[in-house]
């Protein structure tokens, strides 16, 4: 029996109590803050926001609101839900992101709330109106289970281990990634003899469906042929009858994403998005497609600048259908993107590599999160 087993058969063997988070916790919201803010009152600490990017960090400021071990989560956009934890850190957060802090660390550990979290939080995000939201007030209403102080802890311990056993890989993968952006930038920086040209004049653009989020859950299959793009990370696939012709696109392509999480994907298969997105295919044999998603990979922080500018982090058509892209000649395009191709390859390809291995302890460890945060509810 392990230590864990033990203490639940001593301590609640019959079931655990399920609490709100509003009575184990105070509950506050950040406050709003521009780029321009920001810019104005730089400094060392950090402010978090809605993106997940660079552990969420928005920017950096001289003044900080909060200096407790605590709990924070995104209430607006593509990563509603999203939790963060935070222990011996001065820090900020804005408008779209929430703070929980423990009233009783006697009775809660603000770590384990923190991993219960990880697994309930997201099922309350309401995505409905194309803008996924989990409010302060919906957050308050989540019932969470709390078993007492020593299995927490006890849980704590157990979960913390699953997470620094990828560390050593993640460090690796991130060295190679570098070599990656390195190599990327030498190949992807031109001289003035290389015509620059928009993407308007470069590729054709298309149009995303109205179909909703629910239509959507609706219509997923395994096996679907169709892919439909939507908030952030998120998409189901479809079957072809699911879904009107002209909603399709059969053209490799590149998507813009651009609201919430701002960056671009390439893919090459039939597909559709939601129409807060659009995307473009190429008819040009001077032009090859995924030479120009990399060269707009490559400088994605210009658009998120851009986006960062704006409350809830977004783009619009005409910055992507101005922005200049180098045009050097087909067959220097097609060397290029062989070259980044392998490159891309060895960095994210979740099927073999350190990326599968990544991936592969990653569902490890929700599987086991997942289920030593399964407690029976005591009845009453």
């Amino acid at each position: 029996m392990s230590r864990l087993d033990e203490l639940i058969a001593e301590l609640c063997p019959d079931g655990v109590e399920f609490v709100t988070v509003e009575e184990i916790c105070d509950i506050t919201r950040g406050r709003v803050m521009s780029k321009n803010y920001l810019r104005e009152n730089t400094g060392a600490y950090p402010v978090y926001s809605s993106q997940t990017a660079n552990n969420g960090i928005f920017g950096y400021i001289n003044t900080f609101d909060y200096d407790c071990e605590s709990v924070t989560w995104t209430t607006d956009g593509a990563n509603a839900g999203s939790v963060f934890y935070h222990i011996n850190e001065k820090f900020s957060i804005t408008n779209i992101c929430g703070l929980l802090r423990v009233k009783n660390n006697e009775l809660v550990s603000t770590k384990f709330l923190f991993y219960v979290l990880q697994v309930y939080a997201k099922k309350y995000v309401n995505d409905g109106m194309g803008n996924p939201k989990l409010m302060s007030n919906v957050m308050a209403r989540i019932s969470v289970p709390l078993p007492p102080l020593p299995v927490q802890q006890e849980i704590v311990r157990i979960l913390d281990n699953f997470t620094e056993l990828t560390t050593e890989l993640t460090t690796e993968l991130t060295a190679r990634r570098k070599q990656y952006e390195y190599y990327r930038d030498l190949l992807l920086t031109f001289g003035d003899d290389v015509p620059r040209l928009a993407i308007s004049d470069l590729l054709i653009r298309t149009k995303g469906t109205n179909i909703t989020a629910q239509k959507m859950r609706q219509l997923h299959k395994e096996n679907g042929e169709v892919r439909i793009f939507a908030g952030g990370k998120t998409y189901a696939d479809v079957d072809f009858k699911d879904i009107p012709k002209k909603d399709i696109n059969f053209n490799p392509s590149i998507i813009v994403k651009s609201r919430g999480i701002i960056e671009f994907e390439y893919y090459d298969k039939p597909f559709s998005h939601k129409n807060e997105f659009w995307s473009y295919y190429s008819e040009n044999k001077n032009v090859n497609i995924k030479f120009v998603y990399y060269y707009l990979s490559r400088n994605v922080n210009y658009f998120q600048r851009i986006a960062n500018n704006m409350q809830m982090p977004q783009i619009s058509i005409p910055v992507t259908d101005k922005y200049k892209v180098p045009l050097p000649p087909i067959k220097e395009q097609e060397r290029i993107v062989s070259i980044l191709d392998r490159f891309d390859a060895l960095c994210n390809d979740l099927t073999r590599g350190i990326p599968a291995e990544i991936e592969a302890r990653q569902k490890q460890y929700e599987y086991y999160r997942d289920k030593l945060l399964s407690f029976r509810e005591v009845k009453a």
